[in-house]
Order: structure tokens, then sequence, then C-alpha cells
């Protein structure tokens, strides 16, 4: 039987009635969604159809049948939403976009709201991470790595759970990285390295002479700081704001036995002082996140990357060059034209020696059913060099 639970008022709280007692537990969300109004008890009797018009409303399933079942329901609501999406065969056609930029964000809103629907399948956690439910799987070692030690019953949507045992998963077994012949292994919230095309424009393009140091500017993973290191570079400087991200680099650089070569700091953009060379692979896309995990994709009024460029040359070496690597997809939504781009390059007193570029080979820049196809299909990977004017 449920009972309330005892927290801070600055926890977040959900709330439900059960056999008739008010009952209430924390909430959490690493998306950052609000803990629902609205929660009825489901179960292994619950209709999809049903589910699926009250999770549309806003109202929350907290599930008391089999673990498996719940998987099964959250499939059945996802197809749902993904239908709700694609006109009827005899349905008059929708209106297209008029720009790439309504495109994106009609697309941007869509996911959104799919993904407000399918996080109202909810879970309950209880000592040490078990959950009880029948049929329930071991999930501690996935829920200790996303959330840390576990301290108190809680609720959580089913969709989220499963993205921390995927991204267990991806941990587990690391992403191959060919520049380094060695394996990368992505912590949850921190960008994984499966677009293997900015690590390969680091890893071919022509090193300054003076290879004694290097600042990595948004650590990450660590790749971009082992490439450098395998490539030579004799001390690296890795700054990142999240602490995760720190954590993920640190743990990748060590198993690679490279950890001597490269400092990790938390800084935003720079460490104190002066580089032969200052790398940088900034978010590529000007939006607002949704989630702390987006930070990684989008970069709100492309803060960190006007931030790069603004303070690059106070941190070149006389002759030092900064590599900028950065995606051309904002240019063919519209969020950013090229034409902005180089006035901050000139504004920060830089010009461009050299741009190398590549062209991405992930399966959505093929995908004709995108949404966002046009663009992804012309999208460009550039590595800029840049110096000091």
């Amino acid at each position: 039987m449920p009972v309330p639970t005892t927290t801070s008022a600055a926890t977040p709280q959900i709330h439900w009635e059960e056999n008739g007692v008010q009952c209430s537990a924390v909430w959490r969300s690493e998306a950052g969604m609000p803990a629902p109004k609205r929660v009825v008890i489901a179960d292994d009797r619950t209709n999809a159809d049903l589910a699926y018009r009250m999770a549309c409303e806003g109202t929350a399933l907290l599930w008391r049948g089999d673990f498996q079942n719940a998987r099964q329901l959250l499939q059945a609501l996802a197809r749902r939403a993904d239908h709700k999406n694609k006109p009827a065969k005899k349905a008059k056609p929708a209106k297209q976009p008029a720009t790439p930029t309504e495109a994106f964000h009609l697309h941007r809103q869509a996911q959104s709201q799919r993904a407000r629907t399918l996080a109202m399948l909810l879970i309950p956690f209880e000592d040490g991470y078990t959950i009880p439910l029948r049929r329930a799987p071991d999930v501690q070692l996935a829920c200790n790595e996303a959330y840390g030690r576990y301290s108190a019953p809680f609720i959580a949507s089913l969709r989220e759970l499963l993205g921390l045992i995927g991204a267990h998963e991806w941990r587990r077994t690391g992403v191959d990285i060919a520049a380094l012949d060695a394996r990368i292994h992505p912590h949850y919230g921190v960008f994984s390295p499966v677009r293997g095309e900015y690590v390969s424009l680091v890893a071919n393009a022509a090193l300054p002479k003076d290879t004694s140091l290097a600042f990595d500017i948004g650590a990450g993973t660590g790749v971009l700081s082992a490439v450098l290191a395998k490539r030579g570079i004799r001390r690296i400087v890795a700054t990142d704001m999240d602490q995760r991200a720190l954590s993920c680099a640190r743990e990748n650089l060590q198993r690679l036995e490279l950890d001597q070569q490269v400092e990790l700091l938390e800084a935003d953009l720079f460490p104190e002082g002066r580089a032969p060379l200052v790398v940088c692979n900034p978010p590529w896309v000007p939006a607002r996140p949704s989630s702390a995990i987006e930070y990684a994709v989008y970069d709100p009024d492309s803060r960190m990357l006007r931030g790069f460029l603004a303070g690059l040359s106070a941190h070149l070496s006389p002759g030092g060059e900064g590599w900028l690597i950065l995606s051309d997809l904002a240019e063919h939504l519209g969020l950013r034209p090229r034409t902005e781009l180089l006035g901050w390059i000139a504004d920060a007193g830089l010009k461009v020696l050299d741009r190398q570029d590549i062209r991405p080979v992930h399966p959505r820049a093929s995908d004709a059913s995108d949404p966002l196809h046009a663009a992804r299909s012309a999208e460009v990977t550039s590595l800029w060099r840049l110096a000091a004017q």
C-alpha cells in the first residue's frame, strides 16, 4: 500500500489517490518536465486507446501491472503518436511549411508533444532503485550512472527509464573511433561521438608547428582531446561546464592511458593562458534546448559559438590557430546565415586561414521521409582554421 512521503519542500512532488488513500512521492525528470497534475492508476487491463487519449490530455498513468506489459503499452502509445502525425491516405494534403525555418520549428513542436505524451506512463522506484513490478529488470547500475546514489523512493516516466538503460548500454559497449583504433564510452547526458565526421576532420587536419599545447573547449566525452594526444600534442587542457562530461572524459582518457597528457578543468569556455592550438566543437543549432541533455545539440542564441570566437584571439599564442568544427545545418534551416558567422569571425579580430569540409554519412542524411530531409541532405561539416588578424 503506497503511503505519503516526507521530503523537502524544494523537492518536486507528484500526488495521486490510490485505494482511497492520498499518496505522494518524489518526482524525477532529467528532461525537466514538471510533475503531472492528474495521475490515475493503470495496470495490465488498461486499454491502449484510452491510455493514449488520457496521455494526450495530460493525465499520467502510474503503472501497477507487469513491467513488460508497460513496455508494450508504451510502444502502442508511440505507434498512435506517430500515426497521428501522418496524414491519412484520403485526407487533404497537409500544408507544406513555407520555409525551412518553419519546418524546423514545426518538427520540434511535434517532437516535443510526442515526448510529453509518451512521458505520461509512469513507473515507481523503491529502495536501491528496485522497481516493485512483476518481471521488472535490474536497473540499479543504469540508475546509479544517471542519477547517482539512491536517496528516496520516487516516480519517473518509463520512457526516461528506457533512455537510462539505453545510455547504460552505450557506456558499456562504447563507440568505435577509427582515428583512435579504440572505443569511446559516453556517459548518460553526454553527447555520443556517433557523428564521426567531426572526429575525422580533427584527425586529418594539418597540425601547427608548435605541438607543445592545445586547448579543447567543450571536452564532452574527451574524444577530441584523445585524438589530439594520439597525434602528438604533448599537453592538452580540456574544459567543460558539465560535471557528467568531465567525469566521462576522465574515464575515457584513463582507459586510453592518455590522462597524463590531458588536464581536465571545469570552466566556461577557455582556461587561463594561451595555446598554439585551440579547438572547439560547439553545439551546431542555435535553438533553445527543451531539456538539459539537449544542450549538446542546441546552443541558444549561438552563445557558445559567439563566446568562442570572441575570446579566441586572446587565448592564441603568436602564430597560433583556432579550429572551429561546425555543421552548416543551421544555415540550411535558415537559423543562422553564413554572413552572420563570417561577421562574428571578423568582429573578433580573426581571419580564416582555410576550411576543410566533409559530408555526413549518418542515416538521416539520406532519409527522404525526414521532415528536415532537404536541409540534412545538403549539410556539410567544416573545420575552420582561424588565426588572429
